[in-house]
């Protein structure tokens, strides 16, 4: 599938969010993951099934709330 990380067009051949963060070796507590606009929760990136055209953005996370 075709998908947009940051910006840039890449092929993803597998499927959850998890995977995502998994291969660019990113640590769920250390960022901050948008799908299409919408924030998803580390919690969720398991569930969250990518899918042709999504967006993603990925950004380190501060810790400051």
């Amino acid at each position: 599938m075709k998908i947009k990380v940051n910006g840039i067009a890449i092929e993803f051949y597998k499927t959850s969010l998890l995977d995502l963060v998994v291969q660019y070796r990113f640590n769920p507590d250390k960022i901050v993951v948008e799908r299409n606009g919408a924030i998803v929760s580390p919690e969720s990136y398991p569930a969250i099934h990518l899918q042709d055209g999504d967006l993603i953005d990925i950004a380190r996370s501060t810790g400051k709330k």
